[in-house]
């Protein structure tokens, strides 16, 4: 009973008029830490960090954009009949998925610019990606949202009634998937820093491309499970979208390491202008 969670409410500070959101301070403290990391892990493998600071801004350009279009698309009926909540993302509402394909086009796109190699890029993202999903999630819990079907476990949330779902308003306790979700995401984020630097110990036996494939399938196959306890899962017909993308995502991880490790390609090394 000690364990259960209350959300304390979104708003983190009030200075007059204006009111500082827990959901945008997670946000933003996952994206700084999420470059510091990806920089650091830059200089590791001898990439300019300067190129990967820039690549990171051309990603949050792409991702912010990509996670609020994906969610009001699926979402459609609900802000078809509000549309000045379409631009609302401080109330919450983007997804993960939306936001993953907004980033891999933009960096696409500036790696096509800049002429540099895409994969090796994008492997020194993807850990400092997941930790920010890891830090992000929490601000579902401040905005009582994203939560599980009702549950009697002693780490139970409570959410208040208003944010409840109908068939369930006389429920107070349910499951704290947000909770779930952060720490499955920390346990993928030290298993791509353990690959990270098990590689650096041992050259040319980490392939360029390895981190970002486990991703796909380490995140997929947690958000799988994690998605099939929620009650506001983005829907096709009786499909959870969610669910759908993880599979194909856990698919092409899966293709991508096989493609590496037992056909034997390997994808382009680190950008030749950025070598010691």
């Amino acid at each position: 009973m000690f364990l259960a969670f209350q959300s304390p409410g979104p708003i983190m500070l009030e200075l007059g008029p204006i009111a500082i959101r827990w959901y945008g301070f997670l946000i933003a403290c996952g994206v700084v830490l999420g470059v510091t990391l990806a920089q650091w892990l830059a200089q590791k493998r001898g990439v300019d960090p300067d190129l990967v600071g820039d690549l990171v801004i051309w990603i949050i350009i792409g991702a912010i954009p990509g996670a609020r279009i994906y969610y009001v698309a699926f979402e459609w009926e609900n802000y078809a009949q509000r549309p000045a909540e379409i631009l609302a993302i401080w109330h919450g509402g983007i997804a993960i998925h939306g936001a993953i394909l907004g980033g891999l086009t933009a960096a696409l796109l500036f790696t096509t610019w800049k002429k540099v190699s895409f994969w090796p890029l994008i492997d020194l993202i993807a850990p400092g990606l997941i930790l920010g999903q890891a830090i992000g999630r929490w601000g579902n819990f401040f905005n009582s949202e994203a939560f599980g079907r009702p549950t009697d476990l002693p780490w139970k949330l409570f959410i208040p009634r208003p944010s409840r779902p109908p068939e369930w308003v006389n429920f107070e306790y349910f499951h704290p998937t947000f909770l779930y979700e952060s720490l499955w995401n920390l346990g993928v984020f030290a298993l791509l820093i353990g690959l990270f630097f098990w590689g650096l110990q041992r050259p040319g036996r980490l392939k360029v491309g390895t981190l970002i494939f486990t991703y796909f399938i380490a995140y997929s196959l947690g958000r799988f499970w994690i998605e099939g306890l929620r009650t506001d899962s983005l829907m096709f017909g009786p499909l959870r979208i969610a669910q759908i993308i993880s599979l194909v995502q856990i698919g092409l991880g899966s293709l991508g390491l096989w493609w590496l490790y037992v056909w034997g390609r390997s994808l382009p090394d680190v950008p030749s202008q950025d070598r010691g």
